[in-house]
């Protein structure tokens, strides 16, 4: 019940599916009789997982061949230096980041660690509760690239798609979408890079997916420390030094999760939006208790941010829901107040029961 209740801002809930086949593989692989936690990375097992995690990556998205796909570690934390790293190059003006919450502001503080960069909008003066329009934003030209973060998983902030398409008079687009990735459709295209770490829709933490357009490997300096080169991951097909290998076959399983059980990321997005409008008109049909912090144009349909408004209050929800066997609605401890993430593997049913705690509580308060 717990797995199945939980709200967790990250790491998320996995599909009981999933689970269930992992818990199986830590004691024995079904083709190998040997526990996947002793599995060589350099096996034709492990070998195979690789293909097939790229593949189904590539099947769900539709990924145009010239994108080169990667598993690192570190989480965004490690590229958010990285990136700045292979492409704020001399050749380009400082690359210019969108500060739209706590995650993205991170990442612009950590890419001034290593170079210049400009932020060309900041949220921080209305309290991180709206987004701007990206495409509407003034960026350099010749900026190496423009870097935000697609869903801002503190704030319940989410962006809808930018329209703009690669070219050479704009910008490269590099995405954040660690707590997005594979909730939606995407069209690649008209990124440089995106990345997304997986303990929000993808499995547990330790990899980190990286889709990159094979231009932009050719701008990456020489003399970068191997493993913060890009193209060392790429050129070793994710394999330079031992990966986590459990990390990884969890991914695939939850991509063939993606695939045969869901039947897509168009239906993913399908479940996903019935999950968020049930969740939202909950809370708004209790509006004169609660608060939403985001803005609604910009609701996330991943993270739902509210509050009751008094720090005993919602101390107060998180017993009663506690109690129901929902966990995970903490928020999160720079914003404090409450959260609901509806990361994929969360159910609508699971997202009824917290839409019935939200009204009860909100009801014997109102």
């Amino acid at each position: 019940m717990g797995n199945t209740l939980n709200f967790s801002g990250g790491p998320g809930a996995l599909p009981v599916a999933v689970l269930n086949q992992a818990r199986d593989a830590i004691v024995s692989l079904p083709e190998t009789g040997i526990s996947v936690l002793g599995m060589s990375h350099r096996s034709d097992w492990f070998l195979s997982i690789l293909d097939e995690a790229e593949h189904n990556i590539r099947k769900l998205l539709d990924l145009p061949d010239r994108y080169a796909l990667a598993f690192l570690q570190g989480g965004s934390s490690l590229l958010f230096a990285t990136i700045p790293m292979n492409f704020a190059t001399r050749s380009f003006a400082p690359p210019e980041y969108v500060s739209s919450g706590y995650w993205s502001s991170r990442a612009s503080a950590e890419a001034g660690r290593v170079g210049p960069c400009r932020v060309a909008w900041s949220g921080q003066r209305t309290g991180f509760c709206d987004l701007p329009e990206l495409d509407a934003l003034d960026v350099a030209a010749n900026a190496a690239y423009l870097h935000y973060v697609s869903n801002e998983t503190v704030e319940g902030l989410q962006f809808a798609e930018p329209a703009r398409e690669v070219r050479a008079d704009v910008p490269p687009l590099i995405a954040d979408m660690s707590s997005d990735f594979l909730s939606k459709p995407v069209a690649v295209e008209r990124f440089g890079m995106i990345y997304a770490h997986a303990q929000k829709n993808l499995g547990p933490a330790g990899v980190t997916v990286v889709l990159i357009d094979r231009a932009l490997l050719e701008r990456i300096p020489e003399g970068l420390p191997s493993i913060l080169d890009f193209r060392t991951q790429v050129t070793h097909r994710s394999n330079y030094n031992t990966p986590p290998v459990f990390a990884i076959y969890v991914l695939t399983l939850v991509t063939r999760w993606l695939l045969h059980d869901i039947g897509g990321l168009d239906a993913m997005q399908r479940v996903n939006e019935a999950k968020a409008r049930r969740l939202y008109d909950t809370l708004d049909k209790l509006d004169d208790v609660v608060t939403v912090h985001a803005a609604r144009p910009w609701r996330s349909r991943m993270n739902a941010a509210f509050t009751f408004g008094d720090e005993r209050l919602d101390a107060a929800f998180i017993e009663a829901a506690r109690e129901r066997g929902i966990v995970g609605v903490e928020g999160h401890r720079s914003l404090g107040g409450l959260r609901a993430s509806l990361y994929n593997a969360v159910t609508l049913d699971a997202v009824d029961t917290l839409a019935e705690a939200l009204t009860e509580f909100g009801l014997q308060r109102a």
